[in-house]
Formats: structure tokens, sequence, C-alpha cells
């Protein structure tokens, strides 16, 4: 798993690539979320469009990453989910907490 942190504007872009789960990927996930949290971002994007899959532990730390963001003053909100992704978060319900938008232009213009 890797991570890529970038900013566009205000907005500060995760892209996670390859598989968010048990073992590295959740640790990889969290350290990218509290890294860019200690920077002072507020208003987080996370691309999944190279995300491979995407496991319970993964599941388990994007809930806990929309808190910390939430509990921090902040918002969480995703983009290009490929299919598997978006079908693991539709059956387990987690797609009703967070935004979820097609496009990085969507999903930046929505916090304006």
């Amino acid at each position: 798993m890797k991570i890529k942190t970038r900013e566009r504007g205000e907005v500060t872009i995760i892209e996670p690539r390859g598989r968010i789960t048990i073992g590295a990927g959740d640790v990889a996930l969290r350290d990218a979320v509290d890294e860019a949290l200690e920077a002072g971002g507020r208003q987080f994007l996370i691309n999944f469009k190279k995300v491979s899959r995407m496991d319970s532990s993964g599941l388990g730390e994007l809930v806990l990453a929309r808190e910390k963001v939430t509990n921090s003053g902040g918002v969480i909100k995703l983009f290009n989910l490929p299919r598997g992704v978006g079908d693991v978060l539709e059956v387990t319900q987690i797609h009703t907490v967070f935004d979820v938008f097609q496009s990085e232009e969507q999903a930046v213009a929505s916090f304006h």
C-alpha cells in the first residue's frame, strides 16, 4: 500500500494505491489522515481510484478517520470509488455517513 497526499487549495487529497486491508494498508491510511490533521488540514478527500480491495479492517480505519476528522472540526469525503469498494461500502451501509462523488472536481467544489 502506497499513499500520496497532495493539496488542492485548502483541500487535502489522500490517494491510497493498492489494498486497504489488515496490516500495512489500514495503518498507512490511519497515518496519512493523522499526518494531514497534524499539518492543520480540515477539508479532506480520499481518492479511491487506485484502491483494489478493502476489507473490514480498512472499513474500520475509514470510519475512525471520519471520527477523527469530524472531532477536529473537519470534513472528510470520498470520490472515485471502484465498483468493488463501492459495493462493500453499500453493503455495510457505511456509504450513508460519507458524501461520495464521482470526480475530483465535484468533490472539491462541494466544499465551497
